[in-house]
């Protein structure tokens, strides 16, 4: 860093080379320069044969870098920073994207051991099944330890460890894993789609938003966050009853714990009530609310067996789909 020309009015004011302002922002000399070519830079002050740039410079190279971490797109954050630049406000909008980006469950991440998941799965390392869930998102690998994982959701994994235990294959687990996030990501749009269009449309109708109604959509979020997780938790509850009757007044009225289809009575129909039927529809539309209310039985009566089979312990261990 230089202080090139004269102090103004008394304040040293920071001045950099490119090469100082690289070093300072960690982004390479290139980059600068591909900023500036996109406008996404101020052009720096020109003296003599150089450039010379300023504090200013370094603070949008930073506001730049977050937003890139943050999933956004140069296009996207040249719009974002136009908006600033022309007096409309961008503490809103970051605040609205730091909102969204921040932690949707109050659960916490953990570490495990490959040791630790060959032990919780049978006591033999399986590198499939490992990378498996590695694919899935289940575990995360850390650089420079092969020996050891992240661990996003300790709970999903404990999970998997009572299903295992309780003798359901690791290849099971990982398909059902994969069907059950596919028709929760579907409920999870629907009830984007359907929050955007009666409460953010107001607030994030222009593009970009102005600061103030960033700033609103940003504080609608925190009230809206939990929303959806209770909505369902309270549907499929109601919807579990329901099923988990039908289905175990079935087996029961078996002729015997393996009896043929041809002795099993018909299935019996079960009305549920209508605020249910249209808290699901709303939550993954019409067509397929029979589909995910079917599902969501039949998961229930598959945990209610497996509890019965094998009780939860005091202190679950933690562990993933790999053996």
């Amino acid at each position: 860093m230089s202080a090139a020309g004269p102090p103004a009015a008394g304040r040293t004011v920071a001045e950099y080379r490119i090469e100082d302002l690289a070093h300072a922002s960690g982004a390479t000399v290139r980059t600068i320069r591909a900023y500036q070519d996109r406008g996404l830079l101020p052009t720096p002050e020109r003296r003599g044969r150089a450039n010379v740039y300023r504090d200013t410079h370094l603070a949008r190279l930073r506001q730049i870098a977050d937003l890139l971490d943050r999933g956004y797109t140069l296009a996207s954050i040249k719009e974002l920073l136009e908006a600033w630049d022309t007096g409309r406000g961008l503490g809103g909008v970051l605040g609205l994207v730091a909102e969204v980006h921040g932690p949707w469950t109050d659960e916490r991440a953990d570490r495990i051991t490959r040791a630790d998941l060959a032990e919780r799965f049978g006591g033999h390392p399986d590198d499939e099944a490992v990378a498996e869930a590695v694919g899935l998102g289940v575990l995360e690998r850390i650089p420079g330890r092969d020996d050891e994982f992240l661990v996003p959701s300790p709970q999903e994994l404990a999970v998997a460890v009572e299903l295992y235990a309780a003798g359901v294959p690791l290849s099971a687990i990982s398909g059902h894993l994969r069907e059950l996030r596919g028709q929760v990501e579907q409920i999870a749009s629907r009830f984007l789609e359907f929050t955007t269009e009666h409460v953010f449309a107001r607030y994030l109708g222009h593009r970009p938003p102005s600061d103030a109604d960033a700033s609103a959509a940003a504080s609608m979020v925190r009230r809206l966050r939990p929303l959806a997780q209770q909505t369902v938790d309270a549907e499929l509850a109601r919807a579990m009853r329901t099923f988990a009757t039908r289905h175990l007044e079935q087996h029961l009225s078996a002729v015997g714990p393996f009896a043929s289809p041809s002795t099993t009575p018909p299935p019996i129909p079960v009305a549920l009530p209508t605020g249910t039927i249209n808290a699901v529809e709303r939550l993954v539309g019409r067509e397929k609310a029979a589909a995910f209310i079917a599902a969501a039985a039949e998961r229930e009566v598959q945990t209610r067996i497996l509890d019965t089979l094998a009780p939860p312990s005091a202190n679950s261990p933690i562990v993933d789909q790999s053996g």
